[in-house]
């Protein structure tokens, strides 16, 4: 599985022939994103930074897009959408987590939170995580500390920052590796890794570069 990152929130999973999008960026958004091809897009909140499904479409057909909560089985991938809050855009909306596994790795992406803790019936049902991907950009979504807090309670062998760069606070990344105690972490251009890789990890921070 490789995992790379577009700013924002975007993210891109790939594994084998399967290329999954999360929040890529919309052309109607001020910031600019890129373009690429999925199987799979999830959507967390309606905003333009966030809901660019034409920008991660094929030529050839349609990627299936998932814009809320609710149980969802695409390609053999098993998704969950639960509901939270945001107030990304100026406004409260409903933020969509998403849970799901790939590679024998499950994930947890969540969006444009900005609720410090989850309820405690989503605690249960998001079960254990391997990969959490958080913003932490503070502002309209989580800040560094809370963004950690609340990433590291679910017991992950490895965490993703999101939403730090162009938008949100000027040194939360900073602010988030110091949260992590890991301040010499170097940003990498993307993450390939496969579940053997994970066994004996702990809370490790991974900042992927945008590719922006």
């Amino acid at each position: 599985m490789v995992i790379t990152y577009d700013g924002v929130e975007s993210i891109k999973i790939t594994q084998g022939d399967l290329t999954v999008a999360l929040n890529p960026i919309s052309k109607d958004s001020k910031i600019k994103g890129t373009s690429f091809g999925s199987d799979i897009v999830m959507i967390s909140a309606n905003h333009p930074d966030l809901n660019g499904s034409e920008s991660a479409t094929r030529k050839d057909r349609e990627p299936f897009v998932i814009k809320g909560p609710g149980e969802y089985e695409v390609k053999g991938i098993f998704i969950k959408g639960f509901e939270s809050k945001t107030v990304y855009g100026g406004t409260e909306k409903i933020n969509t987590v998403y849970v799901f596994e790939i590679d024998s790795m499950r994930i947890a992406y969540f969006g444009a939170i900005s609720e410090k803790e989850l309820s405690s019936e989503l605690k249960e049902a998001m079960g254990e995580i391997d990969i959490v991907i958080v913003p932490i950009g503070g502002g309209e979504v989580l800040n560094p500390s809370d963004a950690y807090k609340l990433s590291i309670k679910r017991e992950p062998k490895i965490i993703i920052p999101i939403h730090f760069d162009k938008v949100g606070e000027k040194n939360s990344l900073k602010d988030f590796l110091e949260e992590a105690g890991d301040e010499s972490s170097k940003a990498v251009d993307k993450l390939t890794i496969k579940r053997k890789d994970i066994a004996d990890k702990s809370g490790e921070v991974v900042v992927l570069k945008s590719s922006n």
